[in-house]
């Protein structure tokens, strides 16, 4: 589990309140309407001015139709008015926000065709064409206001660049992505938001260093601009993922109320207090489906004792027939849809149900709405499994954790006191499907056959996980051990080719790297045994994936640092009884990497004694973990009256 990257916000322009002097002769000179001969309305009579304030006023009543109503009126009475151009905007920004999109169509097109270089029109109607899934028209609205003459306000051009940089990565069209972003950034370096997604673009394109300097932006803007999932994969530094987490909620995150929520909200009518009535515990999520929480969770949701809980998921994701999301479903005693619901009201229901301990599987990972915890819905919040570090999110009082992945050293860099569980933190669901082990052949995947004897390193995180600094590891452990191969994921084409040109410059044949498709879950499992080693990366360690590789019996060798993150893998090889595939310098990982490639009777050993003791070893004895998750909510409910006072 990871945090993800929060999406270039769309820019969506809206009506216009006043017109500078030099637009109002641009449109003067652009009206040339025939007039009309219908009577005039009462309302073509109004100046500009005196109209837009009567709208404005209708539409904050919620008559937003009949101030589009008095805006038709108007540009049907002054067809040659200087600022016909500007009122026929705002009446489609009017009929957009009254709901009637195909009208607001007509108005921006009527717009163009006075003026076309106008481009909060151009930047509305691609809102429109991305909305119906139209992307190809939406992408070239915003080029032509980019790149309209004369050239618009910097703003509407940095608006344009930026939804199509949005659109490009939402595409995983990452290098048309990647330019936009340069280009609004060489127009103006100050944008957090731009920087922190054209260093995740690089790093999702294996473009190393992903801080690539681009125009004025200083290398104190590109840190300061990097957002928290980009600096787990970029540093080891707990202080700077700490203020990266802290720099999004000063940003982005509103102001927690005087008094918490639960505290306003009457508590349900039947009301007594724990252990007279079951502890009411609510998950809070928007990837209960096939994504990395929602693959782990089900079974933790399924264990929970009901004679001593009762499990609440309050959930905002999407809809879905897919039988991994019917299972995570069935797996609460209630499950409350939010989609679609606002932050205010959903913190208020998650109050009004008396939740006790409210469990956020999200933190700051994409998709998020700390709206909701930071207004305190419940008297006890606590943060697990989606966001592996901090949140610094206001109300969210603790974190589920282990010895390792939170070692004392590291509190000092966490809003959140852990609670450290007995074994590992990180739950795993045993009853994943596996494909059939005879339909996995090393020649299926384009990898030496196993009577070769090659050896088969492989590492199957996300390409953004991947550092320089770690592949030239890779391909110095690749060479030292003859005939061996690394087995990749490759995420786009962009990343492959940059990870191809990467291995020859360190003297590596390309045939040595072999990339693996993307599969479906089953055979993703299956295929692990296809490896003899996995090669973890650091300092964004394999989570997720170090559980599947140790679940199908492949053993992982990482790195652990001083975060978090960079200690994920390791906590997981603790608990499965191989502390010793853990190292604490790369120079370490590298000498290790080696001589397991060199010894792979050694390797064999490590497979037979996971195909033996792993699947029994605390690791995956999930009824224990959620025991020990059940107690420490128990102690937090039942011994710690300070956190239910708020």
């Amino acid at each position: 589990m990871a945090a993800a990257e929060p999406a270039l916000r769309p820019a969506l322009p809206t009506a216009i309140a006043a017109v500078p002097a030099a637009a109002a002769a641009a449109v003067a000179a652009a009206a040339n309407a025939p007039s009309s001969t219908t009577p005039p309305s009462p309302a073509a009579r109004w100046t500009l001015a005196e109209l837009i304030e009567r709208t404005q006023a209708l539409a904050a009543r919620g008559q937003g139709r009949d101030a589009a109503a008095l805006y038709e009126a108007w540009l049907d009475g002054n067809p040659a008015a200087a600022h016909w151009t500007v009122a026929c905007f705002n009446w489609g920004t009017t009929l957009a926000a009254a709901g009637d999109e195909a009208g607001a169509e007509r108005a921006y097109r009527r717009v163009l065709a006075r003026q076309p270089s106008f481009a909060p029109a151009l930047l509305n109607l691609g809102h429109l064409h991305e909305r119906r899934g139209e992307t190809e028209a939406a992408l070239a609205c915003w080029a032509d206001a980019a790149g309209a003459v004369p050239p618009p306000a910097i703003e509407h051009r940095l608006h344009a660049l930026n939804n199509r940089a949005r659109l490009f990565e939402q595409l995983k069209r990452l290098p048309e992505a990647e330019a936009e972003m340069r280009t609004s950034l060489e127009a103006k370096p100050a944008q957090p938001d731009v920087i922190q997604h054209y260093v995740h673009v690089r790093q999702k394109q294996c473009a190393w260093p992903a801080e690539q300097p681009v125009g004025d932006v200083t290398a104190y803007q590109l840190l300061n601009g990097t957002s928290l999932l980009a600096m787990m994969g970029l540093s080891d530094d707990p202080a700077l993922q700490m203020l990266a987490a802290q720099r999004f909620v000063a940003e982005k995150v509103p102001r927690p109320p005087a008094v918490p929520l639960w505290q306003q909200v009457p508590r349900p009518a039947d009301e007594t207090a724990p252990p007279a009535r079951r502890i009411r515990v609510g998950y809070l999520s928007g990837d209960l489906h096939m994504h990395a929480v929602g693959l782990l969770t089900a079974e933790l949701f399924e264990l929970h004792d009901r004679t001593r809980f009762e499990v609440s998921a309050f959930d905002w994701t999407p809809p879905s027939a897919q039988p991994q999301r019917q299972r995570l479903v069935r797996a609460f005693d209630r499950h409350v849809p939010l989609l679609g619901v606002d932050d205010t009201t959903a913190a208020r229901r998650i109050a009004e149900a008396g939740i006790d301990v409210l469990v956020d599987l999200q933190g700051l990972t994409h998709g998020a709405r700390p709206g909701i915890l930071v207004q305190r819905p419940a008297p006890v919040q606590v943060s697990y499994l989606g966001l592996p570090g901090t949140s610094a999110l206001p109300g969210v009082d603790w974190m589920l954790a282990d010895g390792y992945v939170v070692p004392p050293e590291l509190e000092r860099y966490c809003s959140e006191r852990p609670i450290r569980l007995p074994h590992c933190y990180q739950v795993s669901d045993r009853q994943r499907e596996v494909a059939p082990a005879s339909t996995q052949t090393r020649e299926r995947y384009g990898l030496p056959s196993a009577d070769s004897g090659a050896f088969v390193f492989c590492s199957f995180n996300n390409n953004h996980k991947f550092t320089p600094q770690m592949f030239a590891a890779w391909m110095r452990i690749v060479a030292a051990v003859p005939g061996s191969v690394l087995w990749l994921l490759a995420d786009n084409d962009t990343a492959r080719n940059h990870m191809l040109a990467a291995a020859a410059a360190h003297g590596v044949a390309p045939e040595r790297l072999v990339f693996a498709p993307r599969v479906s879950p089953a055979e993703y499992l299956a295929r692990f045994t296809l490896a003899d080693l996995v090669l973890d990366t650091f300092p964004f360690n394999a989570g997720t994936t170090a559980s599947d590789a140790l679940w199908m019996g492949t053993p992982i060798l990482t790195l652990s640092g001083r975060t978090f993150i960079s200690r994920m893998a390791g906590s997981l090889l603790t608990a499965v009884g191989l502390p010793d595939l853990i190292t604490t310098s790369l120079a370490d990982y590298e000498r290790l990497a080696i001589t397991l490639g060199r010894t792979p009777a050694r390797v064999a050993s490590l497979k037979r004694y996971l195909a033996e003791h792993g699947r029994g070893s605390p690791l995956f004895d999930v009824p224990r973990l959620v025991r020990d998750i059940e107690a420490a909510f128990e102690r937090l409910v039942l011994d710690a009256p300070a956190a239910r006072r708020g």
